[in-house]
C-alpha cells in the first residue's frame, strides 16, 4: 500500500502515514495542489514555518507507459505569492512510485541555524545534520552523493541561491545520466533553503515494480499511447529531431519571438541560435542531438550540447533559455547561452527567470544589451556568490524592475513571461493571464494550435476563440501533470484519436478502476479551481489576473499587434 511520508523540520522528526481516503485517487499536480490547499494556509508567508513543500509522482509514474517519468513539487511561492507546482523529470519520481511514496510533505522549520539532509528509503526519512557540502553547486553534490552510494541513487539538491532564499532559486533533480532537470519555475529552491534542506537523497533499493491491476490491458493501451507519440510529427520527427529550440525560427516567421526585452516580435540574426543550427553543432562537436529527461522517454527532446573542444557543456537545453538570452538579451552566441545554461543548472537558479530578469536588468542599464560574457560574470560573480546585487538579480525579474524602476517589465503574478510574446499570439497571453501559477507556457500551451496547427487552428492575432482555447487547454494540462505524463504528450492527444483513450485505458487498469473521458476533464477542471481558491484566499484579486500595460500601449513588429482583451473578456476565463 502506497504511504505519505511526513518531515518536521521544526522537531527533526519523520513519520509514515497511511493515505487518506480524499487523496487515493490523486497524484502528481492534482495531489500537490490538494495537500497545499488543505495544510496550508494561504496567508502565511511563503517562507516561513507555515509553508509546506510537497513532492508526489504522477498516477502512472513508474510503470512501463512511456513519457510518464515526472515529478510533481509543490508550496505557496514566494515568488508569486499564490499556488506553485513544478513538474520536472530525473529519476525521483519513478523511484517514489516504486517505494509506495504516494506524497512526501516537508513542514516546519528548523530551530537552530543548522542544514541538513534527507535521506529516503522504502521505509521512511532519515535527517542529517550537513555542513560539508554548503555553499556547493549542484553538480558537486551529485558527484559527491554517487561517490557516497552509486550511480543509481536519486538526489534533489539546492545551490547557493537556494540556501539564501532567493525566489528564483529551483530544485535540481539528478537525471539517468547524472547531469539536472529541475523543479523551476515559482523559487521552490527558496522554500527548500527556508527549510535548510541542502539535499535529498533518494534510495529506492529493495523497491518493487509498480502494481498494476490489470497487465494485459495496461501492456495493450502502453502500445497504442507509445505509437501515437511516434506517429505525431511533432513528437515523433520535430522535438527528437532539434528539441524543443525547433521553435526559434517558427516563432519568428510568426512575428511572436520577443526580441530586446519584448520590444519586437523577430530577431534578425535568429538562425545563429535555431533548433537547426543547434543541431548541426551538436552533431559536428560529437554531442547528441536526442536524449530523455527519464528513463522511458521515447520523444528523447532533450540533447547533450558539447563545447568546440568536444567537452560536456550543457543537457536540456531548451527553447525558452536559448530564446531568453538569445533574442530576449539580444545574445547570438549558441556557446555563451549554453555556458550560461550550465551554470544556472549548477548554482540551481531557473532558466526562465534568470533569462528574462537578465533583459530587464538590460533595460535598467545593468548591462548592455548583447552583452553574453556580462550575463555569464554575473551568474558567477553575482548571483552565485550571493552578493548584495547578486540577490537582488535572484529575486527576479520583476524583484530586479522594482530596484531599479523600470516599467517595462514583462511578468504576471510577478512571474516572468516566457518565449511567446503575447500581443501576436493572443491564446498564450490568455493563459499568461489567468493561469494559477504566474506567467506560464506549460499551463495551456496554446502554440500548439495558433502556432503548429496542433487540435486545430485558431488565429494567433485574433481575439476569437482564445479564451475558451486556453481554458481547454488548462484543464487539459492539469490532468495530465496530475498523471505523471510529459506535457508534450498533448501533441498527439489533440490530434490522434487512440492516444487520450489509451492513457486512460492505462490509468483503468494501473488502479483497476473505471475512469471515462469526462471523469479526467472534472479533474483538470478541479484542479484548477482549487488552486484559484487558494489565490484569492492568499489575497489575490481577479485583477492579478492581467498582462503588464506596455502591452496594451507599444504594439509589436512586424504585425504592429497589440494585447486587446478587455478586463471582462479576461474574466471570462473562471466561467467553467
Amino acid at each position: 500500500m502506497d504511504k505519505i511520508f511526513r518531515v518536521n523540520m521544526t522537531d527533526l522528526t519523520t513519520t509514515v502515514e497511511d493515505v487518506p481516503e480524499a487523496w487515493l485517487g490523486l497524484g502528481g499536480r492534482a495531489l500537490t495542489s490538494t495537500i497545499v490547499a488543505t495544510e496550508v494556509d494561504p496567508e502565511c508567508h511563503p517562507l516561513g514555518q507555515f509553508n509546506k513543500l510537497v513532492f508526489a509522482p504522477g498516477l502512472l509514474s513508474g510503470t512501463a507507459a512511456a513519457q510518464s517519468g515526472r515529478m510533481s513539487c509543490g508550496a505557496k511561492s514566494p515568488l508569486t505569492g499564490g499556488i506553485k507546482e513544478s513538474n520536472a523529470g530525473g529519476t525521483t519520481a519513478q523511484q517514489f512510485a516504486r517505494m509506495g511514496i504516494k506524497a512526501m510533505i516537508i513542514e516546519g522549520m528548523p530551530k537552530e541555524d543548522k542544514f541538513y539532509s534527507l535521506h529516503i528509503t522504502k521505509d521512511g526519512v532519515t535527517i542529517a545534520e550537513e555542513s560539508e557540502l554548503l555553499g556547493s553547486g549542484n553538480f558537486a553534490v551529485i558527484d559527491a552523493m554517487v561517490e557516497k552510494y552509486d550511480k543509481k541513487i536519486g538526489v534533489m539538491t539546492i545551490g547557493l541561491p537556494g540556501e539564501l532564499k532567493m525566489a528564483s532559486a529551483n530544485i535540481s533533480v539528478k537525471d539517468p545520466d547524472g547531469k539536472i532537470r529541475s523543479h523551476g519555475r515559482g523559487g521552490m529552491g527558496a522554500v527548500m533553503g527556508s527549510k535548510k534542506i541542502k539535499f535529498m537523497t533518494v534510495d529506492s533499493e529493495g523497491a518493487g515494480a509498480v502494481p498494476i491491476a490489470d497487465p494485459d490491458t495496461f501492456k495493450k493501451a502502453a502500445r497504442v499511447f507509445a505509437k501515437a507519440m511516434l506517429d505525431h510529427p511533432v513528437s515523433g520527427e520535430g522535438l527528437p529531431t532539434y528539441g524543443t529550440n525547433i521553435l526559434v525560427n517558427i516563432l519568428n516567421e510568426a512575428g511572436g519571438l520577443p526580441t530586446k526585452n519584448f520590444r519586437y516580435g523577430q530577431f534578425e540574426p535568429h538562425d545563429k541560435i535555431s533548433g537547426e543550427t543547434m543541431h548541426d553543432t551538436i552533431v559536428e562537436r560529437g554531442g547528441s542531438p536526442k536524449h530523455g529527461c527519464h528513463k522511458g522517454c521515447i520523444i528523447q527532446c532533450s540533447q547533450v550540447y558539447n563545447d568546440k573542444d568536444g567537452n560536456y557543456l550543457t543537457s536540456g537545453f531548451e527553447y525558452e533559455t536559448i530564446w531568453g538570452m538569445g533574442a530576449n538579451c539580444c545574445v547570438d552566441n549558441l556557446d555563451q547561452i549554453a555556458e550560461a545554461d550550465n551554470i544556472m543548472d549548477d548554482i540551481g537558479i531557473d532558466s526562465i527567470e534568470g533569462v528574462v530578469m537578465f533583459g530587464v536588468a538590460m533595460e535598467a542599464g545593468i548591462l548592455p544589451f548583447g552583452d553574453g560574457e556580462g550575463i555569464l560574470r554575473m551568474l558567477r560573480e553575482e548571483i552565485g556568490k550571493g552578493t548584495p546585487l547578486g540577490r537582488i538579480l535572484g529575486g527576479g525579474a520583476g524583484c530586479v524592475g522594482r530596484t531599479y524602476g523600470v516599467t517595462r517589465v514583462p511578468v504576471v503574478k510577478n512571474q516572468a513571461i516566457p518565449a511567446y510574446d503575447p500581443r501576436s499570439v493572443k491564446g498564450i497571453g490568455i493563459t499568461y493571464a489567468t493561469s494559477t501559477m504566474g506567467a506560464d507556457h506549460t499551463s495551456g500551451y496554446t502554440i500548439a494550435t495558433n502556432i503548429l496547427n496542433v487540435g486545430g487552428f485558431v488565429d494567433p492575432l485574433k481575439k476569437d476563440g482564445q479564451v475558451e482555447l486556453s481554458r481547454n487547454l488548462q484543464i487539459a494540462s492539469a490532468a495530465i501533470d496530475s498523471t505523471g505524463m510529459c506535457i508534450f504528450i498533448a501533441f498527439p492527444a489533440l490530434d490522434i484519436p487512440e492516444c487520450l483513450p489509451a492513457l486512460i485505458d492505462m490509468i483503468n487498469a494501473r488502479f483497476g478502476c473505471e475512469l471515462t473521458g469526462d471523469d479526467v476533464t472534472e479533474l483538470g477542471k478541479k484542479v484548477l479551481k482549487l488552486e484559484h481558491q487558494f489565490n484569492l484566499d492568499a489575497g489575490m484579486t481577479n485583477k492579478d489576473d492581467r498582462l503588464p500595460e506596455f502591452f496594451k500601449t507599444d504594439p509589436v513588429p512586424p504585425h504592429n499587434a497589440i494585447w486587446d482583451f478587455s478586463d471582462e473578456e479576461i474574466d471570462e476565463f473562471w466561467n467553467f
